[in-house]
């Protein structure tokens, strides 16, 4: 097999540091997973959330909505996650990915529930709301509280964690 050129091996580089990154944060998802409260018919992993504010931050929008997807993924076939995690984590991710792309601040982790009580809690009513008496309105208003009560404390964790890391010089 003949050796790429020189100039693939950064781009490999930097794909393989994205995708064992992402890989972790998965597995410490799933990990933290075991930390969760129960608000109606969900339960609420603020870890998650955190989590996926660093990873938006450290690997970009896609590359954290796919680890958010593994974890949520791999929590429900452990019978740690219900299929809000399908629509409540990756949304979250890219909505801090996207505005750390354009604002370069780790202030942009804060933007996690923006993703996840906008677009994601509207998304889990349409799922659930043919089964519920609560209609789609009742059932968003539902979600986006239940939602909002992972993920505002989540961010905020993910956001106080970015700054420990780069005081540390774990990241640049």
């Amino acid at each position: 097999m003949a050796r790429p050129a020189a100039h693939d091996d950064g781009q490999r580089t930097s794909t393989t540091r994205r995708l064992t990154l992402a890989g972790l944060f998965a597995a410490l998802a799933v990990l933290l997973s075991l930390f969760a409260v129960p608000v109606g018919g969900a339960r609420v992993l603020p870890f998650q959330h955190a989590i996926n504010a660093v990873a938006g931050v450290m690997l970009g929008p896609w590359w954290a909505a796919g680890s958010a997807l593994v974890a949520a993924g791999l929590r429900i076939s452990f019978g740690l996650g219900t299929p809000f995690a399908l629509v409540g984590s990756p949304f979250g991710a890219i909505a801090v990915g996207l505005v750390y792309r354009f604002w370069r601040r780790d202030e942009a982790a804060l933007f996690e529930p923006v993703g996840t009580v906008l677009v994601g809690a509207p998304l889990g009513a349409i799922m659930i709301s043919p089964l519920l008496d609560l209609g789609a309105a009742g059932g968003t208003l539902a979600l986006m509280i239940s939602f909002a009560l992972s993920s505002i404390p989540g961010a905020i964790l993910g956001y106080v964690l970015l700054k420990a890391l780069r005081k540390a010089g774990a990241i640049r």
